[in-house]
């Protein structure tokens, strides 16, 4: 890294499921590495599982909490935990829940406050709405942090990726790199399509995640594994 680069981020994806959360864990073990305190955060989750203690869990947050180096329950990392795996705002309205802005952001404050470097992951892709007047780029927008895109390699990437790009320019966010997630080997003309990516995208490009090998793989309702966090950082490099 260089004196200046920046180590705080926000991390996008083109959609819900392209490896934001395998992404954002190896970025904050990459901060780690450096000596610099690293914190995940997460403004809304959707879905969450019941461990073997009996506790209610989302995936996204123990992976997050795993590669920050923290225990369970230490530190909160999420203001609103949704216990329906759908749309945040959706599952939000049928349980009388506010999407609160100001509460993100406060938390997300906080965090600042107490870490070196947040590193924010969103939910699903960059516009998701929050409530019928707020979505996820509004949060980043206020956040006023460097964006990470993370495009999810399968058909249909090139143009999602593209129209991610727009819209984070559209609200004034620098766009300090984007990662290829290979979500299948058998991606028709892979190679191809990250080259053509690297053309028309005018930030860096970070590195390409290789798929997980099958024993890094994880099972559904469960958080990635420290093994498989280190194998994708191992693949990226932080912005500088």
């Amino acid at each position: 890294m260089t004196p200046n680069a920046p180590t705080s981020f926000f991390i996008t994806g083109t959609d819900t499921e392209v490896g934001k959360t395998l992404a954002s864990g190896a970025f904050i073990l990459k901060l780690r590495e450096t000596g610099i305190k690293a914190v995940g955060f997460k403004p809304v989750v959707a879905g969450t599982y019941i461990d073997a203690s009996g506790k209610e869990r989302n995936e996204d947050l123990e992976t997050l909490r795993l590669a920050s180096g923290l225990n369970s329950d230490e530190q909160s990392l999420c203001p609103f935990v949704l216990g329906q795996a759908a749309a945040p705002h959706l599952v939000a309205q049928k349980n009388g829940v506010h999407l609160d802005a100001t509460i993100i952001l406060d938390e997300f404050k906080a965090l600042t406050a107490a870490f070196d470097a947040v590193v924010v992951e969103g939910a699903g892709g960059f516009l998701v709405p929050l409530t019928e007047q707020e979505d996820l780029g509004d949060v980043a927008q206020a956040m006023d942090l460097p964006v990470i895109l993370v495009v999810g390699m399968r058909l249909g990437c090139i143009n999602h990726a593209l129209l991610t790009c727009e819209a984070i320019q559209s609200r004034q966010l620098t766009i300090v790199g984007w990662v290829a997630n290979t979500l299948s080997n058998e991606m028709p003309l892979l190679e191809e399509n990250i080259q053509t990516l690297k053309d028309r995208i005018f930030a860096p490009f970070l590195g390409s995640i290789p798929s997980l090998p099958a024993q890094l793989n994880k099972p559904d309702n469960a958080p990635y594994s420290i093994e498989a966090l280190r194998f994708a950082a191992e693949h990226i490099r932080l912005p500088e």
